[in-house]
């Protein structure tokens, strides 16, 4: 029995176990030195350190000494206590060397007790045995000897009823150790909730770096694209810097030669000249009269030689022409080509290669006039009496373009003179040449157009369907721009800035031909069809 007593003095009243590594406060009592430092900590937050026995407080966080006695006497009382969670159960706690399952507890020992040990305790009253468990409900309190229902949250300790009710943790503030398992059935629905939202945090995050890498993949094509059209800009730059110096240049050298040979011939002339001068001045000077008379006709050093003179240069004794000796048309085509270039980066698109886009009289209405050139189609009133071919449109007053497009990227331009309304677009070949079936972008799906519409709006139309589009005719100019490949075929203003109107999306699978429907008034053609990049 003492030797019982001496192990309660032995016990950490914090963990109720023997001591460990035990140290020892101001105040005299002991701890472990985990047990009371894990106190400690949950005091830092509040900032008051009390003894958890004494209840003595200390300002600062007081400094733990190491009780080098009683751990000593700790070491050679205790026996190592193994807590292992099995399926036959915790191994005995006096069984060191080698562990053998524990068959009953002593909740008055607080031991877990194999066969051989459980001998001398179970012939005692007092000593109360139990299944083996680690359940702290199934423990007991080493001052009152009654079971541990209570954990005092301020001295992060298990206590019984008694400490409640009458011992060091009277008034503490306590939670029942059976809300365990309902406390930790609402962790683990906190825990569940968490996870949920870790995993729909964690998709968040493959998404936006999934976007992060199409956006850096975007931005790098993108770079690229600007950086092979800005090397482009400045080869043609370099390109009609070196043709206009090159031409300045020529023009420079053979106005230079015309003129030095000019000059040449001046020079050769105002020697004559001054020969006949000083030969006139020493005549005039002479006192002989009959010299004088001697000299042949006085005439022949005046108008007559001069004359003369005049067609032996050629008749290039005139005045330079002010600005007018370089030919600027070469220069200004090259300079306006350079203005095409700018107009088309400010615009969004950028286009080179240029090819023609001719129309087919052989496909047009007998009620349109095609101009020589084959660029304008206009409305008349007066029968055309072309032959009736297969190929020739016999309504709606509409051409076709000669051409047709199988690849690439290309755009042409139209404007409308003295023309309220007319439609403009792209159709297959295999198009119907009479009938409603073969207005452009009506009742068939062999064309796309774009209608100006009572001279103040646009609508696009294809296969039947009708858009009427919100935007103001502010231009008589349009642009169409087709992608082949992309299945794109777009309409634009050329307003400035140029505005995009309409884009239809097809799979294209025929050769794809300009056609126009001029409705009165007429429509050109502008410039030339050409390879062109799809505004960003």
């Amino acid at each position: 029995m003492a030797s019982i007593d001496l192990r309660d003095e032995l016990l950490c009243a914090i963990c109720l176990s023997t001591f460990k590594d035990p140290v020892m406060l101001r105040c005299g009592h002991n701890f472990c030195r985990v047990c009371i430092g894990r106190v400690l900590d949950t005091q830092d937050e509040s900032g008051v350190y009390s003894c958890p026995e004494c209840r003595k407080r200390f300002q600062e966080r007081p400094a733990l000494m190491r009780n080098i006695n009683l751990h000593n006497v700790a070491e050679r009382f205790l026996i190592t206590q193994q807590e292992q969670e099995e399926i036959t159960g915790i191994c005995c706690t006096y069984c060191v060397d080698s562990p053998v399952p524990a068959v009953r507890s002593c909740l008055h020992c607080e031991a877990s007790l194999c066969d051989k040990h459980l001998r001398v305790h179970s012939k005692s009253p007092e000593h109360v045995l139990s299944d083996p468990s680690t359940s702290l409900e199934k423990r007991k309190c080493s001052v009152h000897k009654k079971i541990l229902e209570y954990y005092c949250t301020e001295d992060a300790a298990c206590i019984c009823v008694s400490c409640c009710l009458i011992g060091e943790h009277r008034g503490h503030r306590v939670e029942m150790l059976d809300e365990t398992s309902e406390k930790k059935e609402k962790l683990r629905n906190v825990l569940q909730k968490l996870i949920t939202k870790r995993e729909k945090t964690e998709e968040r995050v493959r998404s936006l770096e999934e976007r992060k890498r199409k956006a850096q993949e975007q931005a790098a094509g993108e770079a690229e694209r600007v950086t092979a059209l800005c090397t482009d800009i400045r080869r043609r730059v370099d390109d009609l810097e070196k043709k206009v110096l090159s031409e300045i240049s020529r023009q420079e050298k053979e106005e230079s030669l015309s003129l030095s040979a000019l000059i040449h011939q001046l020079e050769i002339k105002k020697d004559k000249l001054s020969r006949k001068m000083r030969h006139i001045e020493e005549l005039c000077n002479m006192t002989d009269p009959l010299t004088v008379l001697q000299e042949p006709d006085t005439g022949d050093l005046c108008d007559p030689e001069e004359k003369g003179d005049d067609e032996d240069t050629g008749g290039h004794d005139k005045q330079p022409h002010d600005g007018d000796d370089l030919d600027v048309a070469v220069i200004s085509h090259t300079l306006h080509t350079l203005c095409e270039v700018i107009s088309g980066i400010r615009s969004g698109i950028y286009m080179e290669d240029p090819a023609d886009i001719l129309l087919d009289i052989n496909t047009a209405d007998n009620n349109l006039l095609i101009s020589d050139d084959l660029k304008t189609a206009t409305w008349t009133q007066e029968n055309q009496k072309r032959p009736e071919t297969a190929e020739r449109f016999q309504y709606n007053n509409q051409v076709m373009s000669r051409r047709g497009f199988t690849s690439g990227r290309h755009y042409w331009d139209v404007e409308g003179s003295r023309s309220r309304s007319y439609i403009v677009g792209m159709c297959y070949p295999s198009i119907d040449r009479r009938g409603s079936q073969s207005a452009i972008g009506g009742n068939n799906n062999k064309s796309w157009s774009l209608w100006r519409y009572n001279n103040n709006q646009y609508l696009v139309r294809h296969d039947r369907k009708v858009i009427w589009l919100p935007d103001k005719i502010s231009s008589d100019r349009v642009r169409i721009c087709l992608d082949y490949e992309a299945g794109q075929l777009s309409f634009y203003e050329l307003c400035d800035p140029i505005r995009h109107l309409h884009t239809f999306t097809a799979t294209f699978s025929e050769p794809l031909h300009a056609i126009l429907c001029v409705c009165h008034g007429s429509i050109k053609v502008l410039g030339r069809s050409r390879n062109w990049k799809k505004p960003s």
